[in-house]
């Protein structure tokens, strides 16, 4: 069985998919924003539940589909953790493991490229990112990129692997779609066979151009790829928003909570609060449900229910896709609906919170795990 292969033309990069055969239960490697339909309808082609959206590391030449595909379909994020990828909820570092049915992920530390990038073992498969090319490796020379340290994840980790593993980078610019580690060890131009002072002088030497979508790719990454902008917001802001109330800061909403004018609803799946945690006093009322993140029948009735005359709705998802679609449809109701910038996910003493700023550990809130 071999990873399921997509490419996005716009930045030369691959996406991997990888599922275990009798659960459907699937991880997603390196996903590209531009195509979340094309990713999301390969996982209908499939019939599978994603359970992890993965990064490599943080891209400077296209921006990832992590967050939304995680709003999409329930799955968890996870990123290494010396990337600075801090919304990710598993935080990966050196020989973690990631299961998915009876498949096991094996992240292997490889930085080089940047401080933090990852290689994955799968099976006899190893995905490189932009650590190993087909020919080549990834550029050093900016962000926290180190050739030295390149040169060691390829040949202290990645060539230690057996040469019949097989090897799929996260680039390829001329229609290439693997190759071998033995194919590589002896024969890969930058670094089969020379020095670690060769190699540098190489790298040194590449003069590559700036990646065009440096400035705008990387801060998004580094929020999965979902923009979280209540930065500024001072605690009275509304921002309008087309077909609900507006969009509000944190601060703002649990001010309306805190004095009774607005009612809290979390729009996350059941299975998300169990895993992620609870936000007490918040009315529990998914959006979507699993399986398959169907469209939750009850909602309408529901959020009726939740939402007494008068009364503000502030609604709360992991970063705020879902939470939008439904102030929509509490909109259409009749109710005075908000969506929060920025979610909530994870232990607010941890990296695994949510938001650049934290989100609603910033106003002191409650929580619990699952």
């Amino acid at each position: 069985m071999q990873p399921i292969q997509l490419f996005d033309p716009a930045s030369s990069t691959y996406t991997y998919v990888m599922f275990d055969e009798a659960t459907r239960e699937a991880v997603i490697i390196d996903p590209v924003d531009e195509q979340l339909e094309r990713d999301l309808a390969t996982l209908r082609q499939y019939g599978l539940k994603l359970l992890w959206t993965v990064e490599t590391h943080a891209h400077a030449d296209h921006i990832t589909s992590a967050g939304l595909l995680a709003e999409h379909t329930g799955a968890q994020t996870a990123a290494p953790q010396a990337c600075g990828i801090t919304t990710a909820a598993m935080q990966l570092v050196d020989g973690d493991e990631l299961r998915f049915g009876s498949e096991v992920l094996k992240a292997l530390h490889t930085p080089g490229h940047t401080a933090g990038s990852m290689s994955f073992l799968w099976r006899d498969h190893v995905l490189t990112g932009d650590s190993l090319l087909v020919n080549g490796c990834g550029r050093t020379d900016f962000q926290s990129g180190s050739a030295e340290d390149m040169y060691h994840s390829l040949t202290q980790v990645l060539f230690k692997l057996a040469d019949s593993t097989t090897v799929w980078p996260g680039h390829d610019y001329q229609g290439r779609t693997h190759t071998t580690i033995g194919a590589e060890r002896m024969g890969n131009p930058r670094v089969a066979g020379k020095s670690v002072d060769a190699f540098k002088d190489i790298m040194a030497a590449l003069n590559l151009p700036r990646p065009r979508r440096i400035d705008e790719a990387v801060p998004a990454n580094l929020t999965s790829g979902v923009r979280h902008d209540a930065d500024g917001m001072d605690a009275h802001t509304v921002r309008p928003a087309p077909g609900y109330a507006g969009d509000v800061s944190p601060a703002l909403a649990c001010a309306w909570w805190q004095s009774g004018q607005a009612v809290l609803v979390d729009v996350r799946t059941d299975a998300e609060r169990e895993w992620v945690g609870f936000v007490p006093g918040a009315v529990a009322l998914a959006w979507k449900q699993w399986p398959g993140m169907a469209m939750n029948p009850a909602f309408d009735e529901e959020i009726m229910e939740a939402g007494p005359k008068g009364k503000k709705l502030v609604l709360l998802c992991r970063s705020g896709v879902r939470s939008v679609a439904a102030a929509k449809r509490a909109t259409e109701l009749g109710l005075e609906a908000y969506n929060i910038l920025e979610g909530f996910e994870g232990d607010p003493d941890s990296h695994a919170q949510r938001g650049k700023k934290g989100g609603w550990r910033l106003q002191g809130l409650p929580w619990r795990q699952g």
